[in-house]
């Protein structure tokens, strides 16, 4: 069994024993066979977790029992009930299930402290949103209030890379004549290859998509060769930009917050490195230009292990 880059590095020659995204399948009765086992998603998330078990341990050289693990903040109490069991499956004590957005919001903290905080983060399958105020208390500690989350976890990074495959998969049809949908190993392919364009054109105006031998034909091999541009991304991916409004509108609802009184708009996930996302925060805060969390990619893991660390010390202490 491979996880994590190793498990992606096999993807394109084994698509069909190769699970993605399993947590958007938490707290439902999704379940997948293979080699005449079936499977639930708390198993699947279990098999992850117990990587990170390991991994932990490799790197303390000691024992890892107790974690706090994180979720989408619109994960319903069944959703977080199968993450839980998940993480007691990997053989962890699950000492809480937090939001993501909270995570991000204690992890950003280390960086900066005083007034309020819009923290938006945009992962490879959800959406998040957090209303935080960060101050610090009496003994110079760091003190996080979240004041209202919101988020989709139907809605990430995994999206944006699928609407850029399924341009492709129409585009090769059109010049070949061949529908690339029932190959999961040509589909596998586009969606890498779609995922490494979206990165590209965070920084560039323009890519270009090469996959030689994608099909075959009467005719001998297929390839494919593409040019996408920002603006065509953009257009692509305009409907689930639209969807990023609601969660950030219903926190400030929820908080009774006016935008004038947020003084940081923070975003944190790998997806919230596209330019469009930034103009979208930017504008719907009345121009306040966002930043991103140091260590953005792990700021919701920092924010965990800080939580993990005062719920432990905190039992150990009832414990004495």
């Amino acid at each position: 069994m491979l996880v994590g880059e190793a498990a992606r590095r096999q993807a394109v020659t084994n698509a069909g024993r190769t699970i993605c995204s399993v947590k958007r399948r938490m707290g439902t009765d999704w379940t997948i066979r293979i080699d005449e086992k079936t499977f639930r998603a708390q198993q699947i998330s279990a098999f992850v977790l117990r990587k990170l078990k390991r991994d932990a341990e490799a790197y303390l050289g000691e024992k890892v029992t107790a974690a706090v693990i994180t979720v989408p903040a619109s994960f319903c109490q069944g959703q977080r009930q199968a993450t839980r069991e998940a993480g007691e499956l990997a053989g962890l004590d699950v000492l809480r299930v937090i939001s993501e957005p909270s995570a991000a919001g204690l992890g950003y903290a280390l960086s900066k402290s005083g007034r309020t905080a819009l923290v938006v983060r945009l992962g490879g399958g959800s959406f998040d949103v957090s209303l935080v105020d960060i101050t610090r208390d009496a003994d110079g500690e760091h003190v996080v209030q979240v004041k209202a989350t919101s988020g989709d976890d139907r809605l990430g990074g995994d999206d944006w890379d699928q609407a850029v495959a399924d341009d492709l998969v129409a585009r090769f049809e059109n010049l070949h004549g061949v529908d690339l949908c029932g190959d999961e190993t040509a589909m596998q392919r586009l969606r890498e290859a779609a995922e490494a364009a979206k990165i590209d054109l965070s920084s560039s105006a323009e890519t270009t998509i090469e996959l030689p031998y994608l099909a075959a034909s009467a005719g001998g091999p297929l390839h494919l060769d593409e040019r996408v541009t920002r603006a065509r991304f953009q257009e692509l991916t305009r409907g689930l930009l639209e969807r990023c409004k609601a969660p950030v509108h219903q926190v400030l609802n929820d908080a009774a917050v006016p935008v004038r009184d947020i003084h940081h708009v923070v975003l944190v996930g790998g997806g919230s490195r596209m330019p469009a996302v930034a103009d979208l925060m930017c504008e719907l805060t009345g121009g306040k230009k966002p930043s991103s969390a140091t260590y953005a990619d792990e700021v919701v893991a920092i924010g965990a292990s800080l939580q993990a660390r005062c719920l432990w010390v905190s039992r150990q202490r009832e414990a004495s």
